[in-house]
């Protein structure tokens, strides 16, 4: 039985493990910015984002086997003088194990994510995603999402 669910400290190996493979992506794309094989963060720093409410992260998990993670944040600008005072959710990392995509792990990651801000009252749901991962820019696309602003670079 498969279930979407939040991240307990037993799963820091297994995200770990994810954590890799984000990487991988990113540092095969661009091995000018991104090191391999690394992770974005460190089992002590796991236990902080998990515990605390305002980083919540999701894992889908199938047959006691973790495929798949997201990694969300909480953010909201309060009284700023240009931009209005909007709850957004943030998607920070979903990352599906390569050995299991293409079996709709992502689309239950997202789908989860979206009902979890939609029960936060969040206004709208974000991410960035790097020029170099195209197939996670299509799956975005796939879901709904479109561009918000874009950045981009010279190189020196």
């Amino acid at each position: 039985m498969s279930t979407v669910r939040r991240a307990i400290i037993g799963d820091i190996p297994r995200i770990l493990e994810l954590l890799v493979q984000v990487d991988m992506v990113h540092h095969n794309g661009r091995p000018d910015i991104f090191r391999g094989p690394a992770t974005k963060y460190n089992a002590k720093e796991l236990e902080a984002i998990i515990a605390d409410d305002s980083t919540p992260v999701f894992v889908f998990e199938d047959g006691g086997v973790i495929k798949g993670h997201a990694f969300c944040i909480h953010k909201q600008v309060v009284d700023d003088s240009v931009l209005t005072d909007i709850k957004t959710l943030y998607i920070d990392d979903i990352c599906v194990d390569e050995a299991f995509r293409g079996q709709k792990v992502g689309n239950a990651l997202y789908d989860y994510v979206i009902n979890y801000a939609r029960e936060c009252g969040c206004y709208n749901v974000t991410l960035n995603v790097w020029s170099c991962n195209p197939g996670a820019m299509k799956f975005y696309e796939t879901m709904g999402m479109v561009p918000q602003k874009i950045g981009m670079e010279k190189l020196l």
